[in-house]
């Protein structure tokens, strides 16, 4: 799928459009298979790429947890030089090793200048607040946020993991063009309030994990199929007796999917994009022909039917175990 297949779509009202599935690039290691596959996602039509300050390089549990801060946005800038242009650039940040979460003005334009450091460009595109900070008004966030825009440093403001009072009142101070949270066929809370929030809004929302991270793929069969240093490996939904349901979930999922002449991923990713216009997945991979895969997505069609029997098989609250 070339640049011009791909479908663009609207994030908030302020203008900001993008393909209508972006890249994650948490897990990626920092070598040359994730440059390459970075710019052959752009080559595709890929143009929302998603990192955060806080994440480092590898998908491994001990590369995770190191969050050594810019190693990730080092990584997109390098792999983006000279493209720049091409790319819509959405980093994050809010979250410190020590701190907790932190949303105040002195640690927000540190932070700022940190990333534009890091990712070697003058611009953010979409700049987002990681985690709300409790100790400091919303409205006190947003107001440095909107004064980095008119100094041009970021170009569109959003929100991550915030609840729905917090969104309001950020709206209110200055309009948010995006909210992060995750999103899937078995993490859907964010249907309940949420959702309907952003839509009446006419805020944008962008789900990370739309594929249950990897387990809604239909490739792992067995907890083994995780490597030995894998994060996903601390996660419930992905042990014991969690694991054993979640994966009849994944297989009734899988049937649907052979039925429509697609791939398990493509068909969860289908059921995302129909829940919204203003809805943007970002799945994250390391491998190029996963994101080909995942694009592939944009060409299945659910009917009323199918959204029907998606929602037999797998309902809200279906997943077992917790989502953290």
């Amino acid at each position: 799928m070339s640049s011009n297949q791909v479908p663009k779509r609207r994030l908030g009202n302020e203008g900001l459009k993008v393909s209508a599935i972006g890249l994650g690039t948490m897990t990626m290691p920092d070598n040359q298979a994730s440059v390459d596959t970075i710019r052959g996602a752009l080559d595709y039509g890929v143009t929302l790429f998603d990192t955060a300050d806080l994440y480092g390089t590898g998908a491994g549990t001990e590369a995770y947890l190191q969050k050594r801060f810019g190693d990730n946005e080092k990584l997109l800038g390098k792999a983006l030089k000279g493209r720049r242009e091409e790319a819509v650039i959405a980093t994050k940040f809010g979250i410190t090793h020590t701190q907790g979460y932190k949303g105040d003005p002195a640690y927000i334009k540190k932070s700022i200048d940190a990333s534009l450091y890091s990712l070697g460009i003058d611009y953010i595109d979409l700049y987002y607040q990681h985690r709300y900070d409790p100790n400091t008004p919303i409205e006190e966030t947003v107001g440095t946020l909107s004064d980095l825009v008119r100094q041009g440093k970021i170009r569109y403001i959003g929100l991550s993991e915030a609840p729905a009072e917090i969104i309001r009142r950020a709206h209110a101070a200055h309009p948010i063009t995006a909210v992060e949270t995750e999103f899937s066929l078995w993490s859907r809370e964010v249907e309940d309030e949420i959702l309907p929030l952003l839509k009446d809004l006419g805020i944008g929302l962008v789900p990370y994990s739309p594929l249950g991270r990897g387990f809604l793929t239909g490739q792992i069969k067995k907890f083994e199929d995780l490597p030995k240093d894998d994060y996903r490996r601390q996660y419930s939904r992905f042990q014991g007796e969690n694991f054993t349901n979640n994966l009849e979930v994944v297989s009734l999922i899988e049937k649907m999917a052979m039925q429509k002449g697609c791939t398990t991923a493509q068909l969860a990713l289908s059921w995302v994009l129909a829940q919204g216009d203003q809805i943007v997945p970002i799945p994250g991979t390391k491998y190029l022909d996963r994101v080909k895969e995942n694009l592939g997505a944009l060409k299945v069609t659910l009917s009323d039917e199918d959204l029907t029997e998606i929602e037999r098989i797998s309902p809200k609250g279906v997943a077992s175990g917790s989502r953290f």
